[in-house]
């Protein structure tokens, strides 16, 4: 029984190459924990406050993310002619906030205790950002041939 020893793989010139092991898994190794590490800390949004929306005005309800003074204004209305929100789900019932809109102001939305929230909330845009559109080369419209009188024929 012959046992043959493994072989390195070798290089155009004939020379053995080592597999790098350790240092390269390390290393890999560090840089996917940097890489989720970062990806976790960014992806959750950092919620530095609540708008109370049983007690607060128009402007602290303007401070939610994709909220402008109009829609803050219908909050104000809601709770005028239907009482205190009982949980912040209910927020969807006034016109203008739906449920994906509640999705994003979920985080920063309470029923009880005090507004926190002091400055407005900004929330990077979901659609891609494009640069300015290419310009279009379109070819200049074509004149009639001067065999052909304007207007007959086409």
């Amino acid at each position: 029984m012959t046992t043959r020893s493994p072989q390195l793989p070798t290089s155009a010139n004939g020379a053995a190459r080592r597999r790098p092991r350790g240092s390269f898994l390390a290393g890999l190794l560090l840089l996917s924990s940097a890489a989720f590490l970062a990806a976790d800390n960014s992806s959750a949004p950092a919620a530095a406050g609540k708008v109370n929306i049983n007690q607060a005005s128009a402007t602290q309800i303007a401070l939610l993310p994709r909220i402008g003074e109009k829609v803050a204004g219908r909050v104000l209305d809601y709770r005028k002619s239907h009482g205190p929100f009982a949980r912040p789900e209910d927020l969807m019932e006034v016109k203008g906030i739906g449920e994906k809109m509640f999705l994003t102001l979920k985080p920063y939305v309470a029923v009880s205790g005090p507004t926190t929230l002091a400055a407005k909330v900004r929330l990077g845009s979901s659609r891609k950002k494009e640069g300015p559109a290419p310009a279009k080369n379109k070819p200049a419209p074509k004149s009639a041939p001067a065999s052909v009188p304007a207007g007959k024929g086409r």
